[in-house]
């Protein structure tokens, strides 16, 4: 029994806690880190000086009432939803009030291309990600009206913004993954609280990990997993150690 004490000490002493945070205003990233020897899908927030890199689990993105719009009558965008409807846009272009998040793929350590998933999304209403290509024409990269997982691949050294547009209010927790081969990447869930009402309910919303590619906390919190259950076994096997 001590033993499984003690790992179980180590894995908690591994898993990071941060200082959870609610940003509505000013711009973040998305973006894959090589962080202690492993890899790390984290948030870069830069409404602080200096800019500092946060786990996805101690933020939420809040698009509050200056994100609000409808949808427009040009038929491109029919995927977002009735001309009219209501649509929250967190949008490709800075504007102020408005948190205004992107994508990038700027650390050292990556140096080939960079496969970005969506493997699910949960939460009241559609969300799309799109980017305003030649004429404003819409160019959907992600769509949770479609099936899953969705990929759109990543050149590195990117640096890019879109349009983030989610249907209705409440709480929305995007499953996403960065990848840059078979022991680089990671998968995370990205929270976001849409409209009025408190911004910190989508911290009790559901997770997709962490799963860590290639070591790391996950593979800390999976042999520890599989070390309660061996034992759990071996008690009800009336040899509990």
């Amino acid at each position: 029994m001590t033993w499984i004490v003690v790992l179980i000490g180590l894995v908690l002493a591994l898993v990071p806690s941060g200082e959870r945070r609610v940003v509505a205003d000013g711009h973040v990233d998305i973006g894959l880190r090589a962080v202690d020897g492993g890899w790390r899908l984290q948030l870069q927030d830069g409404s602080v000086d200096p800019p500092a890199w946060r786990d996805l689990s101690d933020v939420v993105l809040h698009a509050g009432g200056t994100a609000a719009a409808t949808v427009p009558a040009d038929p491109r965008f029919r995927f977002l939803g009735e001309p009219g409807a209501p649509v929250w846009l967190l949008p490709q272009s800075q504007r102020p009030g408005v948190v205004w998040p992107g994508w990038n793929t700027r650390d050292p350590a990556l140096t080939g291309p960079v496969t970005w998933e969506l493997h699910d999304v949960a939460g009241p209403g559609h969300f799309a990600l799109f980017v305003s290509g030649n004429f404003g024409r819409p160019e959907v990269l992600f769509d949770s009206a479609r099936g899953f997982p969705q990929r759109t691949a990543l050149a590195a050294g990117t640096h890019a913004h879109g349009n983030w547009a989610y249907s209705a209010s409440g709480d929305y927790v995007l499953d996403i993954e960065m990848r840059a081969g078979p022991q680089v990447g990671d998968r995370r869930s990205l929270r976001v609280h849409v409209g009025d009402g408190d911004p910190t309910s989508a911290f009790a919303a559901g997770s997709a990990g962490p799963v860590l590619v290639g070591g790391g906390v996950g593979a800390v919190v999976l042999i520890g997993g599989a070390a309660l259950v061996l034992w759990a076994r071996r008690t009800r096997n009336g040899r509990a150690e």
